[in-house]
C-alpha cells in the first residue's frame, strides 16, 4: 500500500486531498497543528497526528511516530499546511515575519530532511510541495507570504537538482485562488500583527479587509480544492512527473505574462492587486 503524509489537513486542500488519496487506497497520514482538528480527522477514519510546522520537536514527534507506524517506507510527503500574513511590509514585524518563515519554510524544510532519510534508504519517494501564484509573482500586501513561497520555490528547485540521479522526485503545485479557509485564517494573522488604523495604507487594509472577510470567492476563476487535488494525482502516480503545476487560470497567466512583459509592465499590473 501506498504511504503518504499530508500536512495541513484540517480543512481545504489538504483535507481533501486526504479524503481522495484514501479513498484510492493510498494509507494516508493526516497531520494538524491543532488537537481538535486532529480529533476530527480520526473521527473521519484517518490515522491523524498532531504536526506543528512551526514547532520542530513537534514535527520530529510526528515523523517517528508515523514512520514506526509503515516501518519507515515512507513513499510520499505533500508539504501543505501554511497560512498567510496580510501586511505592507514597513509594517510588517520582523518576528511577525520570522513566524510566516517557521511555518511555511523551515517547518517544511526540516519534516522533508526527515522524509527524505527514508526515502533514500528505500531508494525512491517523491516529495509534493503546495507553493502559489505568489511563489511566482509578488503582489502588494502580502510580502511575508510572497516571500516564504518564493523561498519553498527556490528549495524545490534545488532539491530537485539534488535528486538528480535517483528515483526521488521534488515537484512543486502552484495554485491561484483556492476556495478554502485561506482567507479567514489570513484576516486573524492580519488583525493579530497589523496595526493598521494608523498607517498611511490605512484606505487600502479597509479594502483588502472587506476582500477577506467576503464570503465565497474573492477573485475570479477561484476553483475548488480538488483542482490541487488533480495535479498532485498526477505528480505521485506519473511515471514522468513534472516539475511544476500551474493550478488556476491565474497561474498560468501570471507565469506567462512573466515571461513576456517587462518588470515596469507588469508591475502595473500587480499593482491592481
Amino acid at each position: 500500500m501506498k504511504t503518504i503524509l499530508i500536512t495541513g489537513c484540517s480543512s481545504g486542500i489538504g483535507l481533501d486531498a486526504a479524503k481522495t488519496l484514501k479513498n484510492r487506497g493510498y494509507r494516508v497520514f493526516a497531520t494538524a497543528r491543532r488537537q481538535a482538528d486532529v480529533e476530527s480527522l480520526k473521527g473521519m477514519g484517518f490515522e491523524a497526528w498532531l504536526l506543528d510546522l512551526a514547532d520542530l520537536s513537534s514535527i520530529e514527534d510526528a515523523m517517528k511516530s508515523i514512520l514506526e507506524a509503515c516501518d519507515n517506507k515512507l513513499n510520499f510527503l505533500f508539504n501543505n499546511g501554511a497560512y498567510g500574513q496580510p501586511g505592507a511590509l514597513e509594517d510588517l514585524p520582523t518576528e511577525v515575519l520570522v513566524e510566516q518563515f517557521n511555518t511555511n519554510v523551515f517547518g517544511w524544510h526540516h519534516l522533508t530532511r526527515l522524509a527524505l532519510k527514508s526515502m533514500i534508504a528505500q531508494g525512491h519517494g517523491r516529495i509534493i510541495q503546495n507553493s502559489s501564484v505568489l511563489g511566482v509573482v509578488s503582489m502588494p500586501f502580502r510580502g511575508a507570504y510572497n516571500a516564504s513561497k518564493y523561498a519553498i520555490e527556490g528549495l524545490t528547485d534545488t532539491l530537485r537538482l539534488e535528486l538528480a540521479g535517483t528515483d526521488i522526485h521534488a515537484i512543486l503545485i502552484e495554485p491561484g485562488p483556492i476556495i478554502s479557509k485561506f482567507r479567514a485564517n489570513a484576516l486573524l494573522a492580519f488583525k493579530r500583527n497589523i496595526h493598521w488604523e494608523d498607517s498611511r495604507f490605512r484606505a487600502n487594509y479597509l479594502k483588502q479587509i472587506e476582500k477577506l472577510e467576503k464570503e465565497g470567492p474573492a477573485a475570479p476563476f477561484t476553483l475548488g480544492p480538488e483542482a490541487v487535488t488533480a495535479h498532485l494525482i498526477h505528480a505521485l502516480e506519473s511515471q514522468r512527473p513534472k516539475a511544476r503545476y500551474r493550478t488556476t487560470f491565474a497561474t498560468k497567466l501570471f507565469s506567462v505574462l512573466k515571461r513576456l512583459l517587462s518588470t515596469r509592465a507588469l508591475d502595473k499590473i500587480l499593482q491592481k492587486g
